[in-house]
């Protein structure tokens, strides 16, 4: 059975840059083959990895909704070659975007046969990391029931911290099966303030790190270069593999 991994926080947060250092560690460490799905509307996980996006699933979906399934296509077949068609494969891991959100009208069968074919996918990688939206939607409907961890990303700003609370207490309330939820402060210029802890500690959200802020990261980022090709001697990577190392051990 597959080990998931489900990132979430407010824009802003580098939460999809935190995924791409989680996918460049679980290939360090040998835990491979891995699915990275991007289930945020605002997909970008692609850029991080360094990748080229062939289709989204939620392109399929609209086209069967719409009654765009060729002739003498069935409606399964019809799903299951789009799926394939949007697998963008890498050296160690796939890639799989979600895409937009539904649009107007009943997305039921459609959703349906996704949910289906995701279930018969995610059964032939160990690990999967879902870079999700704040709202958790993606994850509930479409993606793997069951999430063994959710990282979720903040930065150190008291608005940061409570939108990061109120994914946790969300989460809580999805029927998505969360094993176990974290906390991950990045884009740290210092150690988090007394406050902070404070405000954490009260919360209950165990904190699982704190990443650095990092130039190397940024320069990355700003200049279109895939974070995911930053050197192991980077701080922040240093630092997430640290983390991600501690995480894995507890998590077992």
């Amino acid at each position: 059975m597959a080990f998931s991994i489900a990132l979430a926080g407010k824009g802003g947060t580098g939460k999809t840059t935190v995924a791409g250092m989680l996918i460049k560690y679980l290939m360090a460490r040998e835990k491979t083959p891995i699915l990275a799905v991007d289930a945020d509307s605002n997909a970008n996980l692609n850029e991080v990895l360094g990748l080229d996006v062939p289709d989204t699933l939620g392109n399929a979906r609209e086209e069967m909704k719409k009654g765009q399934v060729p002739p003498g296509m069935t409606k399964d077949i019809f799903i299951s070659m789009k799926m394939e068609e949007a697998i963008a494969e890498a050296d160690g891991f796939d890639l799989l975007v979600m895409g937009q959100p539904e649009g107007t009208g009943c997305y039921c069968a459609a959703n349906t046969l996704l949910t289906n074919f995701l279930e018969k996918l995610t059964d032939n990688y160990p690990y999967i990391v879902i870079d999700n939206e704040a709202g958790m939607e993606h994850i509930s409907r479409l993606t793997t029931k069951d999430v063994d961890v959710l990282l979720i990303v903040t930065d150190a700003s008291r608005r940061g911290l409570q939108a990061a609370i109120r994914i946790h207490d969300l989460a809580k309330n999805l029927n998505i099966g969360v094993g176990k939820s974290v906390l991950i402060i990045n884009q740290a210029r210092q150690e988090p303030a007394k406050e902070v802890l404070e405000i954490i500690e009260k919360s209950g959200l165990p904190l699982a790190g704190v990443l650095p802020a990092d130039d190397q990261v940024y320069e990355f980022d700003l200049n279109g270069r895939p974070t995911i090709e930053l050197p192991e001697t980077n701080p922040a990577i240093q630092k997430a593999y640290a983390v991600f190392d501690n995480l894995m051990t507890e998590t077992g």
